[in-house]
């Protein structure tokens, strides 16, 4: 057991939350980072235990073209202020991992310039790949060279050469001993060479203990990269995908089988594959924004809190912004916030209430970190599953219909479970427990016995609702008018403002929900497939969107491509 495996984090990208220029004058230091101090304890409020921020460095614009590992980037303040950033970080009990950017640098980096200055001559011209002397480029460098993804601005470090793997390294021992950091999170690890990989893990191995290794990885079979020999952690895009499009679609299977899929990756067991799980990042759009029922928004962070893996927030997503991404720009998607904007958010807004219940759950509840996973029931649209460890067995149950469901789940030794968002107890008869999950929402059973029955006080029960700001509802509300609704059939109706609440549907024992989930199950798996193939082509649009302009044309070159092989070979042409 390691810190990382019950961390959650939190995700800061620092250049846009600073509002820092896009591009780097090089001038004197301006203190940006200072202004995320305050930050920490927010962080801390929500329940998370471990802070991901980056990129930090010496950099062109938008931190992934790197100028100088070793120096804060000026738009951000000085070596020092970073020091002091983590220190109070690890003072409030908050682990820190920072970004490093090791597939390739900026041109600006002094290796690069002195191939420019020297040529031929210059003691690095083997530092990065396909050196061509013969060739010229947009930049008129008078030489070729191999980049990241067709975009020359990032150009691409040799990893096979001895110099380069020990400067790096060098990089990740002195940001240790500087800023005393708890990790790093290896961006585009994908197409990191392995041996390159396994040299970084020896080195993670020597300077601290318990140092974590994560990577970014789009896609493909995690176990490439986490391993005992190489990273500790990935991004797990696939769940990313399936959580927002599973609810979207009402489509259950999707996410079911693919944790299957994942946690089989790992031997079935809960400490064989440690994915870092996420429904939105600094390079795809944000989740309220995806969710065409932004009351999905609860069911997803419950089960993304609950599922196998390592949880991780975004900043700015536990208040419920939106994030939409552009043609040519992220910047919506990394955006300047003032924490003042979001003063005593924890009480006054629902989404952020939401995450710091669900922050504490999950570090009070030792199962959802550590145990096994099992499936009770799955439909399209309702889905339960238990984590079982040293005796205790929680159990979670999600809805995403619009109506209440009843579900009967095996309760095994407990003599009833109390719901830790809701505050509802149950009493368990015959071994099983019935359990109304209500519409678009869900719950966390943590077992009672009757000898250590949690008091009321243990768990602060939480509105499970989702305030649209500014929605067409609340405004009729105020006037008692009625407001015009999309169905699900993209028709539209006129509905009262105030609904009544609809009889809950009840499931048969779990038994005959089982048979059900059977007949589903064909269904279930086609649309599975069809998630496989939307993910692959998100996957190539999220590299060709990082690495430059992305045509119209050239998203409906990969919408059209529907063949499995063929887009996996798409991706690999990539690295």
């Amino acid at each position: 057991m390691s810190w990382y495996d019950e961390a959650v984090f939190y995700h800061i990208y620092p250049l846009g939350l600073t509002g820092a220029p896009k591009q780097n004058p090089y001038g004197e230091p301006e203190h940006r980072l200072n202004t995320l101090l305050p930050w920490i304890s927010h962080v801390k409020e929500i329940g998370c235990t471990a802070l991901y921020i980056g990129p930090l460095f010496e950099s062109v614009g938008h931190g992934y073209e790197t100028t100088d590992y070793k120096k804060l980037d000026s738009r951000l303040g000085t070596n020092e202020d970073l020091t002091n950033f983590v220190a109070e970080c690890h003072r409030q009990g908050i682990r820190v991992i920072l970004d490093g950017v090791f597939n390739h640098t900026g041109r600006d980096f002094f290796a690069f310039q002195d191939i420019k200055k020297n040529r031929e001559g210059s003691q690095y011209k083997d530092w990065y790949c396909n050196v061509n002397f013969w060739g010229n480029n947009e930049y008129n460098d008078g030489f070729t060279y191999e980049n990241w993804g067709g975009y020359n601005l990032l150009v691409k470090l040799n990893q096979h050469n001895p110099a380069v793997r020990e400067y790096i390294c060098d990089v990740v021992r002195f940001w240790v001993s500087e800023f005393d950091i708890d990790g790093i999170r290896l961006d585009a690890a994908d197409v990191l060479d392995f041996d390159y990989m396994r040299a970084l893990r020896q080195v993670a191995e020597q300077v601290k203990p318990e140092f974590w290794l994560m990577g970014e990885v789009i896609h493909g079979d995690y176990t490439r990269w986490v391993n005992e020999g190489t990273l500790h952690s990935v991004t797990n895009y696939n769940l990313h995908k399936a959580l927002y499009s599973g609810h979207n679609d009402h489509n259950y299977f999707e996410i079911a089988h693919t944790v299957k899929r994942l946690y089989g990756m790992g031997g079935n067991r809960p400490d064989g594959l440690k994915l870092y799980n996420f429904v939105d990042n600094h390079d795809v759009e944000r989740i309220y924004t995806k969710l065409n029922n932004k009351a999905h928004f609860i069911p997803v962070h419950i089960l993304l809190y609950t599922l196998p893996g390592v949880p991780s927030v975004y900043y700015g997503s536990e208040f419920g912004i939106e994030g939409r991404k552009e043609r040519f720009s992220d910047d919506s998607l990394r955006p300047a916030l003032a924490l003042s904007d979001y003063k005593d958010a924890v009480e006054k807004n629902s989404f952020t209430r939401l995450i710091a219940a669900l922050g504490r759950v999950r570090q009070s509840t030792k199962a959802l970190s550590y145990g096994t996973y099992n499936e009770l029931l799955l439909t399209n649209r309702q889905y339960a599953f238990s984590r079982e460890y040293q005796g205790e067995t929680v159990l979670v149950s999600v809805n995403n219909d619009d109506s209440d469901f009843v579900m009967t789940l095996p309760a095994g030794n407990a003599a009833g479970y109390i719901g830790v968002l809701s505050g509802e107890r149950v009493t368990a008869e015959g071994g099983r427990i019935a359990v109304n999950v209500r519409a678009d929402a869900g719950e966390i059973w943590i077992p009672v016995t009757e000898n250590s029955a949690p008091q009321k006080s243990d768990f602060e029960p939480v509105v499970l609702e989702v305030r649209i700001p500014d929605a067409p509802e609340e405004k009729a509300a105020e006037k008692g008018e009625k407001v015009t609704e999309k169905g699900a059939d993209g028709t539209r109706r006129e509905a009262a403002v105030t609904k009544s609440v609809p009889e809950p549907k009840k499931a048969a024992v779990s038994s005959d929900a089982a048979a059900a989930a059977d007949k589903e199950d064909d269904a279930g798996r086609k649309a599975f497939e069809e998630g496989r193939i939307a993910g692959l082509q998100e996957a190539i649009l999220a590299i060709m969107e990082k690495n430059g302009p992305v045509t119209d044309q050239m998203r409906r070159d990969v919408k059209e491509n529907v063949y499995h092989d063929s887009l996996i070979s798409w991706i690999k042409s990539f690295r």
